[in-house]
């Protein structure tokens, strides 16, 4: 009896420390359950910032909205944000800048504190209103072809948000503005918060007042300065039912055992099953993967032998599992740090790897690409009505010839067809690997090579042609030839190795420019002997086309810092180009105004101008006319050397269509130019 009564106490003893062991788990579950909550609202609330940020960044490249600000068509405007704002889950999208807001609602915002905001933590934003209100993250982006125009998007922390931080949550969630928080002695959460703030993590604790746990998280903004508190609340309530079902059933348990358990099967069976049990959770452990925890060794001769052979093979799964994982590791660096893109499909071509780089390639995550038929995510462009997959597929011919390769063009999303090679092993264990190169950019890069060497053979030709023609004619005829027929044939030659040379010229200066090499001396230059020498060297162009040159220079004009052979290299240019798209027999014009800091210097002709698609382009590296006819002559790089030398002077040149239909090329110098 005394026995079974030391049974009995240690049974009961066992119950009441499992209780207060499940209570104490319990509680610790719920405060990092709480804790957790808070922490997960935070990022939440940190995601919406980043949709913020994407919606904002959607908005400004809608070419609705960029159609509408051309036309300033203010009205029109609102409604589009307005629906985009529900679309994106925005509270408030608009557009401000240079004396206009457009707004999507009439909801208060402090504009002032939105601009501070913005100016602290940049395109991405989170503040909390002095107003007390909720805090709010926003997005402010400007837009590139409207200086000064900018798109901000402002979702407020509160009203419907907190919601749906519930649902993803599990839990309560309240936001409190720190810009305005007291913490009032009698609030409950006041000693929480001061416990967050204080420690800078989240904090959690019970509040038998409220019978709930709780957590406070910090929200910070990318400064680092505290925005707002998150609260997150657990009813206690569940918890506590779950400690005391779990105790009844440990009671019921505490009484069985009682029950059927006797003296000698106590003491006997313990000293047998302790052994034994702690060898079946060891081995469930090492079931479930984890191998940290040592086998014990202990009870009978046998289970001793047993434990030992299980600790040799734990230890032989810890080492083999090890090496596993370490070249796992290395394959998976490998292959993520390899710039092509690499993936494995099965017998049935269906995709069971592929690394990042397919994933950028095909504009997806590399996990929803697993278990797809690569036909499908590939999608190369049909031949002749057929999918390459059905007749010339690199992978079912590599399971004949030992590797396979083709060249395939591939119709991913809305844009043009992007060009792959594709290279497919030999299958290994039911598995083939496949290496993917993109090459769009390559023939692309190809073919603006063989564009511009085309460019370049066609210019030199010409000049290089008639120069010829004009030896012949001199060769064959020079003694009969007047001598009024001869000066016309030699001006032929000069105006072909001017030509000539100015091509060689541009050709030489791009390279330059390109390199870094391009210097700008700081001389004193006076604006009208830029002119002038820049139309003695243009003036047989002029003569050729019967072209009139009309400078018109206010004698005032202030001396220009620059470096005045570069900028005669400007106006060359500037002037080719007028006489190139002018009709024959027009003027072409000079003019000049000042200001208080800068110089204004502009060539006008009266060719047909250029159309807002070329405008955007028409200062690039070998950019030329698109709609001209015929073709205009030339290798497109005066216009992008004009722009390098001016934006090295600190000046800006820009294009534009004034009354008379003509073409004004203006370019803007500063009267000193900034040190380097």
């Amino acid at each position: 009896m005394g026995s079974v009564f030391i049974v009995l106490i240690s049974v009961l003893a066992v119950a009441f420390s499992s209780k207060d062991l499940l209570a104490q788990l319990a509680s610790r579950q719920a405060l990092t359950r709480a804790q957790l909550a808070a922490v997960a609202a935070r990022e939440y609330v940190r995601r919406v910032g980043e949709d913020v940020f994407a919606a904002a960044q959607v908005l400004s490249d809608r070419p609705a909205l960029q159609r509408m600000l051309g036309q300033e068509d203010w009205r029109a405007m609102e409604p589009v944000l307005r629906r985009y704002c529900t679309s994106a889950g925005a509270d408030v999208c608009a557009i401000i800048g240079n004396g206009i807001s457009v707004k999507s609602s009439n909801v208060p915002v402090p504009w002032e504190q939105v601009e501070a905001a913005h100016g602290e933590q940049g395109e991405r934003f989170l503040f909390s209103p002095r107003d007390g209100n909720a805090p709010i993250a926003g997005a402010m982006v400007a837009l590139p072809t409207y200086p000064g125009m900018r798109v901000v998007v402002l979702r407020f922390l509160s009203g419907r948000l907190l919601p749906e931080i519930r649902d993803q949550v599990g839990a309560t969630v309240r936001i409190t503005n720190y810009a305005t928080y007291a913490a009032p002695e009698e609030d409950p959460y006041t000693e929480l918060h001061s416990l967050a703030l204080s420690d800078g993590r989240a904090a959690a604790r019970r509040m038998e007042k409220l019978d709930v746990y709780a957590a406070t998280a910090l929200l910070p903004s990318t400064t680092g300065e505290v925005v707002a508190l998150i609260d997150a609340d657990l009813p206690a309530a569940e918890f506590d039912a779950a400690v005391d079902t779990l105790t009844r059933r440990l009671a019921i348990v505490a009484l069985v055992v009682i029950a059927i358990t006797g003296l000698a099967g106590v003491i006997y069976g313990r000293w047998i099953a302790r052994p034994v049990v702690a060898l079946r959770e060891a081995a469930d452990s090492i079931g479930r993967g984890s191998f940290s925890t040592a086998i014990p060794v202990g009870g009978t001769t046998e289970v001793a032998t047993l434990s030992a052979t299980m600790e040799e093979m734990r230890r032989n799964l810890v080492e083999l599992t090890s090496t596993l994982r370490k070249r796992e590791a290395e394959a998976r660096a490998v292959l993520s740090g390899v710039v092509e893109g690499v993936y494995a499909v099965d017998m049935n071509r269906r995709i069971r790897y592929a690394n990042p780089q397919v994933a950028k390639l095909l504009g997806c995550k590399p996990e929803d690409l697993v278990g797809r038929f690569c036909g499908d995510v590939l999608n190369p462009e049909p031949v002749d009505g057929r999918r390459p997959c059905e007749f010339s597929c690199p992978i079912l011919n590599a399971r004949t010839q030992g590797s396979a390769r083709a060249a395939e063009r591939l119709c991913l999303g809305e844009g043009a067809p992007r060009a792959a090679v594709i290279v497919s092993s030999a299958p290994v264990d039911e598995q083939q690997v496949q290496v993917i190169r993109d090459e769009t950019e390559l023939e692309a890069v190809r073919r603006a090579r063989d564009s511009v060497l085309a460019n370049i053979s066609h210019e030199f030709r010409t000049p290089l042609a008639a120069q010829l023609a004009s030896i012949e004619l001199l060769r064959d005829g020079v003694e009969r030839l007047t001598s009024a027929e001869q000066a016309e044939l030699f001006a032929n030659l000069e105006r072909g190795v001017l030509r000539l040379m100015r091509l060689i010229d541009n050709l030489l200066e791009s390279v330059r420019i390109e390199s870094g090499q391009l210097g700008i001396r700081s001389n004193a230059v006076v604006a009208a002997e830029v002119i002038e020498e820049a139309a003695a060297f243009v003036r047989p162009l002029l003569t050729q086309r019967r072209q009139g040159l009309r400078v018109d220079l206010p004698s005032d004009l202030p001396i220009i810092d620059g470096d005045g052979q570069r900028l005669i290299q400007v106006f060359v240019n500037l002037l080719s180009n007028a006489s190139k798209f002018a009709p024959e027999g027009s003027d072409i014009r000079v003019g000049a105004t000042s200001t208080d800091g800068s110089v204004s210097l502009w060539v006008e002709d009266e060719g047909p101008g250029v159309s807002d698609v070329d405008r955007t382009a028409l200062f690039a590296r070998f950019s030329r006319a698109r709609d001209a006819e015929p073709a205009p002559p030339g290798l497109g790089l005066g216009l992008w050397i004009v722009k390098s030398i001016i934006e090295r002077h600190g000046g800006d040149i820009r294009v534009e269509r004034v009354a008379g239909q003509r073409t004004r090329f203006t370019v803007e110098l500063p009267l000193k130019r900034a040190a380097a």
